[in-house]
Parts: C-alpha cells; sequence; structure tokens
C-alpha cells in the first residue's frame, strides 16, 4: 500500500509540472496545455524517463544497426547513407506522432559528415550537439601532412554564453580584491571550460578565455588610481603581471602556448 501511495504521489508531483503556467515579465501567468517550462530543473530528468521507452527502446528494436548518443531530449544517431537517414527520420516522426511528440522542425537535420575520406557535396555539413559544433576541419597527422577531418570544437553559442558569464561576474565592482584572490575565485571554474571545451583541440576554447583579460584590465582600471580612463595601460599592466606568474590564471598558460607559434 505504501508504494503505491507514493507512487501516486510522484505521479500527482510530475502533473503539477506539466500544468504549471509560466509567469512572464511583466507578471501575469499564462497557462500551458503541453510540455515543461523552458529552463525548469524538471525537464531533462522528464525527457530521460520519456524517451528512453519513446526512443532508446524504440531504436533498440527497429533501428540495431544505427548507433546513437542522446542526452536529454537531444541525439544524434550515425546512418551510413542519405537514404538510410532520410528513412529513419520518417520512421521518427511516426513514432514521436504516436507518442505525442514532435521533432523540432529547426534542429532536426540530416548532416554530410565530409572529411578526408567522405568528399562528396551537401549544403548541410556541420551541427551542435552538447556545446560543440562538428564540421570539417583542418587537421594534421604525425607526419605533418594536412587533411580534413571531420571534429567538434566549441560551439559558438557555447563560446558567447562563457563571455557573458566572464560579463556576471563584475570584476570591476570587486574593487576590495587583489588579483590572486580573482584567481583563486575563478580558476576552478576556467578548468573546467578548459577541460570540457579543450578535449579535442586543446586551444580550441582559447578565444572565448581571451576575453577574461579585458575584464581584467577594466577591474584593474577600476582598482589602480594611476590607471583610470586608461584603457592600453592597463592591458599593459595585465601583460606584465602574465609575464611574471604566467600560471597565475589557468587560462593564461593554454592561451600563450597555443599563440606562442604565430
Amino acid at each position: 500500500m505504501r508504494k503505491h501511495t507514493d507512487c501516486t504521489w510522484v505521479l500527482l508531483y510530475i502533473e503539477r509540472w506539466l500544468t504549471a503556467p509560466v509567469q512572464l515579465e511583466n507578471g501575469t501567468l499564462e497557462p500551458r496545455e503541453r510540455g515543461t517550462p523552458q529552463g525548469s530543473v524538471i525537464s531533462p530528468l522528464l525527457a530521460n524517463l520519456f524517451l528512453h521507452y519513446a526512443f532508446d527502446r524504440w531504436m533498440a528494436k527497429h533501428h540495431p544497426e544505427i548507433p546513437f548518443e542522446r542526452f536529454a531530449d537531444d541525439a544524434v544517431c550515425h546512418c551510413s547513407s542519405e537514404r538510410q537517414a532520410q528513412k529513419l527520420q520518417t520512421d521518427l516522426e511516426q513514432r514521436f506522432a504516436e507518442c505525442g511528440l514532435k521533432l523540432h522542425p529547426n534542429k532536426t537535420q540530416i548532416v554530410y559528415c565530409k572529411d578526408n575520406v567522405r568528399r562528396g557535396h551537401c549544403p548541410n555539413q556541420k551541427f551542435d550537439f552538447l556545446g560543440y559544433t562538428f564540421r570539417p576541419r583542418l587537421a594534421m597527422n604525425r607526419w605533418g601532412k594536412t587533411f580534413v577531418n571531420f571534429s567538434p570544437g566549441i560551439s559558438n553559442r557555447a563560446a558567447k554564453a562563457i563571455r557573458q558569464t566572464m560579463r556576471d561576474w563584475q570584476l570591476d565592482r570587486r574593487i576590495d580584491k587583489r588579483i590572486n584572490d580573482l584567481a583563486k575565485m575563478f580558476n576552478p571554474i576556467l578548468r573546467g571550460w578548459m577541460n570540457y571545451y579543450g578535449r579535442y583541440h586543446k586551444s580550441a576554447p582559447s578565444r572565448a578565455l581571451m576575453h577574461l583579460d579585458l575584464r581584467l584590465a577594466r577591474w584593474a582600471m577600476s582598482k589602480y588610481r594611476r590607471l583610470r580612463r586608461h584603457r592600453r595601460r592597463a592591458r599593459y599592466w595585465v601583460q606584465d603581471v602574465r609575464r611574471r606568474e604566467p600560471a597565475l590564471f589557468a587560462h593564461w598558460r593554454l592561451l600563450y602556448r597555443a599563440t606562442a607559434g604565430r
């Protein structure tokens, strides 16, 4: 009896999430008939629970020859031909319609993974997944010869989110801190970005991380009177600190190793 009661409580809790209205910026409540609120913490959990049966197990039964990866409601399926991809898309549209779902019209696409072996032509040759953009890139083998490789790198959207996070730190208001304090505060976050987005190309997130040096220059302008209204002088000050303590910020060694050979 206890298990039945707990299950009923969980179902009621999920139902409340699914029917909860959305509060707009002006304070009004907008009722919803389907889906979960955008950005809600319950959305990935419900997506995983539902799509495990609606997608994962269905793929294993009806298309066992097609490998795939899925995270919440985003998935990538690896087809061996365009015909197979078109057939899978049609089957998925039908399957999702049976489950009361629809494929996203803009995100659902067939991509040609062009590389040194696949040299055909297709208008769509890239896609985003989990903060990465997968597309043809020039690479170099161990003999120094360049070739085309279909590989991931940090997406523009992820790089923009990193820069926005740095702006949200509001360094120019932290004039009570020393630069060593700032390094201790933000190095764990910087290392996380470097480890994740530099997994395949260590220098890939360097352009986004370089934005922090500009924020540090603004911080120095706010903290030190001699640097106020002297943006160029503040940038030179940051460069001088970087030369004296190249390991102070986690991204400095990565950045200037990556640019040393240019």
